[in-house]
């Protein structure tokens, strides 16, 4: 079964088509990369998809759960009720390129608080899976700090483990080491490469177009709030079909 898919999205700001009749399948076990050059509609599809925006048309699933459809009398897609998008917003994370993590909560703090305030999950429980993913994270010993006191790449180390204590069934992330040094790229960067190994399903927009190459089984590259050209690393990035993916991955080795 599909983790997450969609069909026909579409998207607009006013007058402005972001999305153009985007459509993806995530199978399960499955690292997707999105790249492409800014603008493209990277960021904005994994809005839709983690429901901080809403599309215009186009129908979208996880799992057996339907987020929105087409239907008939509606000139755009029909989202499902607050109770089922609830229960959707708990099978993904996300994380986010600036981290976003709450500056006056310490480190476990930040990693509790969903979970505890908003899934109402036990605080004993959720602590000691906190404290176990911030072992893996290499960070148990800044359990206690505040996010101003963590380097970038201590701060994305925290957000991923944040994005993980709802054991999401997908986890997306944006530009995860955009706003990170080169040196502390590559910490961020491991991390993914564990739980693409672990069989963790993500969808990863990113810039860093080796690691895509690396990491994923499938690869997207958007231009202009299309799909140009979609499949394994070898087609898109060794081997690409499309002018403009070409020019796009000339432009970057150069």
């Amino acid at each position: 079964m599909a983790v997450f898919e969609v069909k026909h999205l579409g998207k607009s700001f006013g007058s402005l088509q972001v999305l153009k009749d985007i459509s993806l399948t995530v199978e399960h076990g499955q690292v997707v990369s999105i790249i492409g050059p800014s603008g493209s509609g990277k960021s904005t599809f994994l809005r839709c998809a983690t429901l901080l925006e809403q599309v215009n048309h186009g129908t979208m699933k996880y799992m057996d759960q339907v987020v929105c459809e087409e239907r008939s009398g509606f000139d755009h897609a029909v989202y499902a009720s607050n109770s089922a998008l609830k229960k959707v917003r708990t099978l993904f994370g996300l994380v986010f390129q600036n981290f976003n993590l709450f500056p006056h909560y310490s480190v476990l703090k930040n990693i509790m608080d969903a979970p505890v305030c908003v899934q109402k999950r036990k605080s004993k429980e959720v602590r000691e899976q906190a404290m176990a993913l911030l072992e893996r994270m290499g960070l148990a010993s800044k359990a206690k700090s505040y996010p101003c006191e963590l380097s970038g790449g201590q701060q994305q180390r925290v957000s991923i483990a944040r994005a993980l204590i709802s054991k999401p069934q997908i986890l997306f992330f944006d530009e995860p080491t955009s706003a990170l040094d080169p040196e502390l790229t590559g910490e961020i960067l491991k991390v993914i490469r564990d739980l693409a190994a672990q069989k963790m399903t993500m969808v990863i927009v990113t810039h860093e177009i080796d690691f895509a190459e690396a990491v994923s089984d499938h690869v997207v590259f958007m231009a202009d709030g299309y799909i140009v050209e979609q499949g394994t690393p070898a087609e898109v990035i060794g081997a690409p079909k499309n002018p403009r993916t070409q020019a796009f991955l000339r432009k970057l080795n150069h």
